[in-house]
């Protein structure tokens, strides 16, 4: 759909079926989600389930310091009767854009000092050594 009023304005001056044509997706399409976001109702039944589920996901989300991760938004949900499947939930959280806490980050033991040149490469002859040469 053409969200920004640059787009809305060349609506207006070139109409719908050039700029979708351009954009390969359908008139219809468009058309479809003007009328949606004119009367919400026509949305389907999925989408206005990850509407509602969405604005409780985000809210759990807050509510728990905005740490806790799909698994545990899932189970908040199911605590408080909300039967929704954990794959959803994860869906959501990725079209929303949030994630909760990473664990386990790497431990890095040590530093070099960068304002120090590079000491040569040793390169050590081992063909001297081998049996039979010496």
């Amino acid at each position: 759909m053409f969200t920004c009023a640059r787009g809305e304005e060349s609506r207006e001056s070139l109409g719908v079926e050039p700029i979708c044509k351009a954009l390969q997706f359908a008139p219809s399409t468009y058309y479809e989600r003007r009328a949606i976001a004119r009367d919400p109702d026509r949305a389907s039944l999925r989408a206005k389930s990850d509407a509602a589920l969405s604005l409780k996901i985000d809210g759990a989300w807050a509510d728990n310091r905005k740490l806790y991760g799909a698994r545990k938004i899932w189970h908040v949900l199911r605590r408080d009767g909300e039967d929704v499947a954990r794959c959803t939930v994860e869906r959501l959280m990725r079209a929303l854009g949030i994630k909760g806490i990473v664990r386990g980050k790497k431990v890095i033991t040590t530093n070099p000092d960068t304002s120090l040149p590079c000491p040569p490469s040793r390169q050590i002859c081992f063909a001297n050594r081998l049996p039979g040469n010496g």
